[in-house]
């Protein structure tokens, strides 16, 4: 799904308040991974349903998508799985100050609005802001895993992350990008470019033992 919407209008400028984990979860301690750009959710459904000692949050700026997904939660009685409406670059850094520190363990970024004319590079979701947020929640080892279609946007997205002092790619050997998503299972955008025959580009990074001092 490539359907836009400005993160850059006022309207998602506000910030919002998010519910806490424990208001989320029953079982507010178990690790999180976190989805930014959850769409229409099924990734994290399937992944809630194979791993019920994790918690998962899915965090989508289209509104509509996130009432979708969340019918599609309740109905499947998931209660280790929330669905959230906001800008992450406006209101996750104050979520996640809630959590135990090294609590969460993974993020996904999985196909993002590309945003592709140039002007427009602002927009996309993947900003230092955002990256050092998530570095001052997590403990060492925990995983940033992304992936996309298009090659300047995954470009785009390692170096920003390769400027980080807090992630390190994880070592592949002699191979540029992960052949495969370690997760085993696949968004609608990933199995839409796979019928295609399209190029996937893929990586992970790894938290490492420098503390937050940003």
């Amino acid at each position: 799904m490539r359907q836009h919407v400005n993160p850059l209008s006022q309207f998602f400028q506000l910030p919002l308040s998010l519910p806490s984990k424990n208001v989320l979860f029953r079982e507010s301690h178990y690790p999180i991974h976190l989805d930014i750009g959850s769409a229409k959710g099924e990734f994290l459904i399937e992944l809630a349903k194979k791993s019920p000692d994790w918690n998962f949050v899915g965090f989508e700026i289209r509104e509509p998508l996130v009432s979708l997904c969340e019918k599609k939660r309740i109905k499947l009685e998931l209660d280790n799985l929330k669905f959230l409406f906001c800008n992450v670059n406006v209101s996750l850094d104050e979520w996640l100050s809630d959590l135990d520190y090294g609590q969460l363990k993974r993020v996904s970024i999985q196909f993002p609005d590309p945003w592709f004319k140039r002007k427009h590079f602002k927009r996309r979701v993947l900003k230092t802001n955002l990256l050092n947020s998530i570095a001052k929640s997590m403990s060492k080892n925990g995983e940033i895993f992304f992936q996309s279609d298009i090659f300047k946007l995954f470009e785009s997205m390692t170096n920003t992350i390769d400027k980080s002092r807090y992630f390190n790619r994880k070592d592949l050997g002699n191979l540029s990008f992960m052949d495969q998503n370690p997760y085993n299972v696949k968004t609608d955008r990933e199995l839409f470019s796979l019928k295609k025959n399209l190029p996937i580009y893929r990586a992970m990074y790894i938290r490492n033992s420098q503390l937050f001092i940003d």
